[in-house]
């Protein structure tokens, strides 16, 4: 990718914060069925804060900083404030052992470790060097570590808008090392925003829709997609409280957006089988005056009732699965992008799809076939 003068990362978040500052962008579950939200104005002042923090530590410029966290506010407060302070993020999948995040650490040379909300703190924790620098987020396992409110409490926020240059290292992307050794893909500014900004202008998203954040964050998809996206079209994002709480959180958000991953668009098919058996089902669907008042049902029971865009990404969603989930009115685009892309590379859209193909090539994509048969896309 060429750098140019395309709105980056920070200079949209920049924007929303002077023209749009009481417009509440996160909600975050505090658990018992309680939220809090966040405001345009507050997520940047706390952000600007720990910038100041981290600008104090005098870290070499470009430094990479761990965030290891499940989906929360502060994942993205973290990702701001790392760039403002000039430094570059390292998030790694909250699900990983303390050999992989022992790995990691060492490899991307991180200076400091966020520690955000977690499951498996006791399995990550002997990963951690123990002279790295620690930050608790607000829903961080209980530790003796610095915590974010104080630091935040303690610190003036900076009122510059720093911008890095394009070319400047923004973040990254670690593999699950689910195949060997986790591997990481390093993207620029540049190559974080300008696929983060196409996504919306594409499917038309904007400051009025939903998003449910429970994929991970450390995920090239959701990064891409949801957070850097949101950036750009200030959509407003919602996060899961955990997964026995899953239902809730959906019918909070009642998303106008649903990304998911195949497994999932199974597992929701087999709970809707559970209350309506199939054959069943397929009776009323056939019924027509029946047939709009079930289906509508069913998109209410999943939480996908305002859903006016649903996606699927990471592995081919099977079509006899699609084709199902049309009958009921949720129409799935399916989405096939890598890490090195940043996600950006080919979708189905709307109007564009057909199920067992995964789309057509994004704006400003080359797209070849491999002596091997694979897809690879470039983005021109």
């Amino acid at each position: 990718m060429t750098a140019t003068t395309d709105k980056l990362l920070l200079d949209a978040a920049y924007e929303w914060e002077k023209n749009s500052p009481d417009r509440v962008y996160m909600t975050q579950p505090q658990g018992d069925g309680k939220v809090v939200d966040y405001t345009w104005k507050e997520t940047m002042d706390q952000s600007r804060r720990m910038a100041a923090y981290l600008r104090s530590l005098d870290l070499p410029p470009n430094s990479n900083i761990a965030l290891i966290s499940k989906n929360c506010a502060h994942f993205v407060m973290c990702d701001l404030a790392i760039w403002m302070a000039g430094h570059a993020t390292v998030a790694l999948y909250p699900t990983l052992n303390a050999d992989s995040v022992a790995y990691i650490l060492d490899h991307s040379d991180s200076k400091l470790v966020f520690i955000g909300k977690l499951d498996d703190w006791e399995d990550i924790e002997p990963g951690i060097p123990a002279d790295m620098p620690r930050i608790a987020l607000p829903l961080a396992p209980p530790t003796d570590f610095t915590k974010w409110d104080e630091v935040i409490a303690a610190h003036e926020p900076i009122a510059d808008n720093p911008s890095p240059a394009p070319d400047q290292l923004c973040l990254i992307c670690y593999t699950s090392g689910s195949t060997g050794r986790p591997k990481g893909v390093m993207h620029s500014h540049y190559s974080a925003s300008i696929p983060a900004q196409h996504f919306g202008k594409e499917l038309e998203i904007t400051a009025d829709d939903r998003v449910l954040s429970y994929l991970p964050l450390a995920h090239v998809m959701e990064r891409a997609t949801v957070e850097c996206g949101s950036l750009y079209s200030g959509t407003h994002i919602y996060f899961a409280d955990s997964l026995d709480t899953f239902v809730q959180d959906m019918h909070r958000a009642r998303p106008t957006l649903f990304i998911s991953v195949p497994r999932l668009w199974l597992k929701f098919q087999l709970g809707v089988l559970q209350k309506f058996p199939a054959k069943k089902l397929d009776r009323l669907l056939k019924i027509p005056i029946l047939k709009g008042i079930v289906a509508k049902k069913i998109r209410e029971g999943l939480g996908l009732g305002d859903a006016r865009l649903n996606g699927s990404g990471s592995a081919p969603l099977p079509a006899d699965l699609i084709d199902w989930y049309d009958r009921i009115g949720i129409h799935i685009i399916e989405g096939y992008g890598m890490s090195e892309d940043f996600a950006y590379s080919h979708m189905s859209t709307p109007t564009k799809r057909k199920a067992g193909h995964v789309g057509v090539a994004w704006p400003n994509v080359e797209t070849r076939i491999s002596d091997e048969g694979e897809i690879r896309g470039y983005e021109l």
